[in-house]
């Protein structure tokens, strides 16, 4: 039997009741999702659920991740509510690709951990995969393993094996009406051009994911703990020396009341400064060279790989501000004795991490 996997917490209990229902029956998982934004988060999903499957001794193979086809397999239904009109056809994409995937194997059952899922409609999830199924001469099975508290059980088994939990469905239209509606950033779908990871994003997630495999390799034990914490994401943000744009670094923790201001430096106390307005600050390239231990030719280098978010925050604390500054700090290859422009967007908000710590 073939079965479409969707993520590990719906088909780490899936997998193991259908191994319960149909103890002599192969199962092979398929991971086909190419609906899952961005792609680091797709990547993030699948190393869980290669981990689930280890565990289970299941083989896995992985479908391709062809989210243009997805794209335009679902335009015109970008604005659809969830279990809406685009998700029926999310639906039939990937279950028509695992129906084909399950008869060129040669297997005569397919099924999907879809239907554990309790954000999902299972009648509609049953009449795409029994549709999909008749034109390839197969059977689509269709267990619910959400009655009788499955659910619930679901849940303790996802959390008794430390299971990667998603916040989200999957696709981009999702994640974002989701946001709109918890009137949360949808930080998920940012990428600094620095590449610099930042806290409690994907990225970070997939090393924090990765090293946790590698404690399980070597047998080390090992506790994943959640601390609540203040976030920040830089949106935008560019200054202007006498109407001409400069390259800019902005510390982690910078923050605006308004999203413009100007000014010119008022004074300076070493190796800071200060703006007149808006408690700006601004550090020049030599200096930051100098106390970050690094060797930078401009701050355009330095944009596009700085060091990492922790040792930039480091930086705030080693130059005075305290650890609840907010002031905004920007790192400039020479301090500017024009009029300074200042056009810039960031959030802070409350957020929670994971951790994992080497017991």
């Amino acid at each position: 039997m073939l079965v479409h996997i969707c993520c590990s917490v719906d088909s780490h209990y899936f997998l193991q009741k259908l191994q319960s229902e149909y103890p002599n029956e192969k199962l092979i998982g398929f991971f086909y999702d190419p609906n899952i934004h961005p792609y680091s988060e797709y990547y993030l999903r699948l190393l869980d659920v290669k981990r689930s499957c280890n565990m289970l001794g299941i083989e896995l193979i992985e479908g391709e991740y062809d989210v243009e086809n997805w794209l335009n397999a679902v335009r015109g239904l970008e604005h659809e509510p969830e279990k809406g009109s685009r998700c029926s056809v999310c639906f039939d994409r990937r279950f028509e690709v695992s129906a084909k995937k399950a008869a060129t194997l040669g297997e005569s059952m397919f099924t999907s951990t879809l239907l554990t899922s309790p954000k999902k409609s299972l009648k509609q999830l049953q009449m795409a995969g029994e549709a999909l199924a008749q034109k390839e001469n197969i059977t689509f099975v269709a267990p619910d393993y959400r009655k009788a508290s499955g659910t619930q059980e679901q849940n303790i088994l996802a959390k008794k094996d430390a299971l990667y939990r998603q916040d989200y469905c999957g696709c981009l239209f999702g994640l974002t009406m989701q946001r709109e509606q918890q009137d949360k950033l949808a930080d998920e779908l940012f990428l600094p051009i620095s590449a610099q990871i930042q806290p409690e994003s994907i990225e970070e997630r997939i090393e924090m994911y990765e090293k946790r495999w590698e404690y399980e390799t070597q047998n080390i034990p090992y506790k994943i703990i959640k601390n609540r914490f203040l976030n920040w994401r830089l949106m935008s943000g560019y200054v202007r020396v006498h109407k001409e744009v400069v390259p800019t670094h902005i510390l982690p923790y910078s923050t605006l009341k308004k999203s413009y201001t100007r000014g010119k430096i008022a004074y300076k106390i070493e190796p800071i400064h200060y703006m007149n307005r808006d408690e700006v600050c601004l550090m020049s390239l030599f200096d930051y060279n100098r106390l970050m231990q690094t060797k930078y030719t401009s701050v355009k280098t330095l944009m596009f790989d700085p060091p990492a978010f922790d040792k930039e925050v480091a930086l705030r604390e080693q130059l005075g501000f305290g650890i609840y500054d907010l002031s905004t700090i920007i790192i400039i290859d020479e301090i500017p004795t024009k009029k300074i422009e200042i056009l810039y967007q960031s959030k802070t908000y409350d957020d929670v991490k994971e951790r994992l710590v080497k017991l």
